[in-house]
């Protein structure tokens, strides 16, 4: 856990201006909205380069694998060439979400073996909050990457794993709290929680200005949730995007985790998984198939 999870304003601005820049990822995506190209034309760090979630940071949904599944390493290592990804190069990657989107570049690029790879702390807000310029329009690609990714350097669990977390480990759900509780669901198949999981929405990792909070004021966080009793904890989400910045945080924190995937897009997808609904982690389970 000795490697940085952030990366400051000013310590991207060095890096930028040294000898070894960096690639910057613009990870611009957010639940609902399918316009992060164009926001990024409209304003982005110069030099950084655009990267869609959806079609390079996944592969195609399932409903196996939910609405975010792992993308191939063989089209990850493609993808991170084109964005120009070298060997022993630093990778600091941003979106304008307090980085609860580009957290899955960050976890990405490090389950296939990439070390140096950070967040910008704050996101894009922090380099406007700086005064610092913007570019507009779509550049010209940049020179072509020689990474090589290795897949598994992170751990990864799938449905059952996670309900065995939830059993005999700690299981975070890292969604709004609404969502937890089967108040409502926007876009999975069903409403609820997987039994046994523990609200900790992934919106409590960050200040007021889109930073990381303090990492004794996260580890604090995730000991009431039961991460100091715990040992072994796992993350999921929606579809195992913001999972990711629950997992950056926890290591700030000073905790390793397993992520889901799948996450409740997957889990609630399988008519056979119990959804529990209600504040607490066994609340009132159902089960979807047989019922009608």
């Amino acid at each position: 856990m000795s490697r940085p999870v952030t990366t400051t304003v000013a310590e991207l601005r060095e890096l930028l201006d040294s000898g070894r820049p960096p690639a910057v990822l613009d990870v611009r995506w957010a639940l609902g909205d399918p316009h992060g190209r164009d926001h990024y034309a409209e304003g982005h760090i110069p030099g950084a380069v655009y990267v869609d979630l959806d079609t390079e940071l996944a592969a195609p949904p399932s409903p196996q694998g939910g609405r975010h599944p792992l993308p191939d390493l063989a089209a990850l290592q493609a993808a991170a060439r084109r964005w120009g990804v070298r060997q022993g190069r630093p990778v600091v990657v941003h979106d304008d979400l307090g980085n609860t989107a580009a957290a899955r570049a960050w976890w990405l690029l490090r389950y296939a073996g990439i070390a140096d790879v950070t967040l910008l702390d704050g996101a894009l807000g922090a380099w406007r909050a700086a005064g610092l310029p913007l570019e507009t329009g779509i550049p010209a690609a940049p020179a072509t990457g020689d990474v090589v990714l290795r897949a598994g350097a992170l751990p990864v669990t799938d449905a059952d794993g996670a309900a065995e977390l939830a059993a005999t480990g700690l299981l975070l759900d890292g969604r709004a709290g609404e969502r937890y509780r089967g108040e409502m669901e926007p876009v999975d198949p069903r409403a609820g929680h997987i039994p046994g999981a523990v609200s900790a929405p992934t919106g409590e990792n960050l200040a007021a200005d889109g930073t990381f909070r303090p990492a004794g004021a996260l580890r604090e966080r995730f000991e009431k949730a039961g991460a100091g009793a715990a040992t072994r904890i796992g993350v999921y989400c929606g579809s195992g995007v913001t999972a990711a910045h629950q997992i950056a945080a926890l290591e700030i924190a000073g905790f390793e985790a397993v992520l889901f995937p799948g996450s409740w897009s997957a889990w609630s997808a399988d008519p056979d998984r119990p959804a529990a609904t209600g504040p607490l982690p066994s609340g009132p389970v159902s089960v979807l198939r047989g019922s009608s």
